[in-house]
């Protein structure tokens, strides 16, 4: 492994800044997390987005969070194959060793996946066609997603379409999870609930998927 280089200076600060200052402020709780393993309140499935950050958002301390990321926070449906599947085994870790009471799908503003997905359901980004191309057929589970979208939005508006897609896109994340038995079984025996969320950091609006109103909401505390 003769590629591998060492850690870059600007990297290794950080970390002993870390370990000066959060770790040894909290040394017992690591100490803790380490011998007594992982209890995370939730499993939160998010983009690979530089910009999103979920214990950010939700100020969740080491060990409240079991996070997996892809590229458009996307979940594929349930298939047995025999192949590899990161997402796939990161769910039924969470859900059937883990048993997180939680599953946040995190969609995103500005998402560059879904910006990919919309150019090549178009027409405008070919490369993405290849068969070969990795992220052009990881995109291809957000197709379903396009063609409802295109179903009640014009192309033409693509600032629109794309905001649109980004969160049908957490819908048919949030379909696909129920395709998998131990998470349907999970859901009906009330021992996991999911949640759709949409986050815009431009603003610092989330928003949440009403499953009854069947739209998207405003996050707020109850008045």
């Amino acid at each position: 492994m003769k590629h591998a280089r060492p850690l870059p200076l600007s990297f290794v600060r950080r970390f002993q800044g870390w370990k000066a200052t959060e770790f040894e402020n909290n040394r017992s709780w690591y100490q803790h997390l380490q011998a007594e393993g992982q209890r995370p309140r939730a499993f939160v499935i998010s983009c690979c987005d530089s910009r999103v950050n979920a214990t950010s958002l939700f100020e969740a301390d080491a060990g409240e969070f079991f996070i997996h990321r892809n590229i458009a926070n996307l979940v594929p449906p349930h298939q047995p194959d025999g192949e590899h599947h990161g997402t796939s085994a990161a769910l039924e870790y969470a859900v059937t060793v883990l048993k997180v009471p939680h599953l946040f799908v995190i969609g995103h503003a500005a998402c560059g996946g879904v910006a990919g997905c919309f150019d090549m359901c178009r027409g405008a980004a070919p490369e993405l066609e290849e068969r070969t191309n990795y992220l052009g057929r990881w995109l291809d589970l957000l197709r379903p997603a396009y063609g409802r979208v295109a179903e009640k939005l014009p192309t033409e508006d693509a600032d629109a379409f794309r905001s649109a897609l980004e969160k049908e896109g957490v819908l048919v994340s949030l379909e696909n999870l129920m395709s998998f038995p131990f998470v349907a079984e999970a859901v009906a025996a009330e021992r996991l609930s999911l949640h759709g969320l949409w986050i815009d950091i431009g603003i610092g609006r989330l928003e949440y998927y009403d499953g009854e109103a069947g739209t998207f909401r405003e996050v707020a505390l109850p008045a």
